[in-house]
């Protein structure tokens, strides 16, 4: 397992709640509803094609165990699991990572208004990660477009990974 850990070419170890082999999963910089985190390959490659046979199962079996423990500790009814696979998808980071989701009743006033969500907030990643430091948070509505909500600070991503860390009390980090 890496000792570093990146987002592309962001490093992300503060965010990060738990780790596999081949895969681990952080808290979002700009969740799109509350609970939403991602999960990604240590090896920094774009496209899931890429992955070899043993990352890509590893991959997918961390999505759903860390999608079951989201969706117990956020509340969830429903989950949204999403990959956008290459730029031409919506993909904003070049390395491949899975949108989770927890869903619920009303929190939103159409359920595939997060697909629209997902979307746009790819626009400004890179102006997000380099204004993190000094900034507070936003309200994190879906009415508020994605250009004007402020990105998360290290210490509340590092208290919500340290928080979710907790819910796998049986594995190691």
């Amino acid at each position: 397992m890496a000792s570093t850990i990146y987002f592309g070419s962001f490093v992300v170890n503060k965010q990060v709640f738990y780790k596999s082999t081949h895969s681990y999963a952080l808290v979002n910089l700009k969740p799109l509803l509350p609970g939403h985190v991602l999960v990604c390959p240590y090896r920094v490659v774009s496209r899931i094609k890429e992955l070899t046979a043993e990352e890509a199962s590893d991959f997918f079996l961390t999505v759903q165990k860390v999608s079951n423990v989201i969706e117990r500790t956020y509340d969830g009814h429903s989950m949204n699991i999403a990959i956008q696979d290459g730029p031409l998808a919506g993909q904003s980071v070049p390395h491949v990572h899975c949108h989770i989701i927890p869903r619920r009743l009303n929190d939103l006033p159409n359920v595939d208004d997060i697909y629209r969500m997902l979307n746009s907030s790819n626009a400004d990643i890179e102006l997000s990660f380099s204004q993190l430091k000094g900034l507070n948070s936003g309200l994190l509505s879906p009415e508020i477009p994605d250009s004007l909500r402020m990105p998360r600070t290290e210490q509340e991503m590092a208290r919500e990974a340290q928080m979710l860390q907790s819910k796998f009390s049986t594995e190691k980090l």
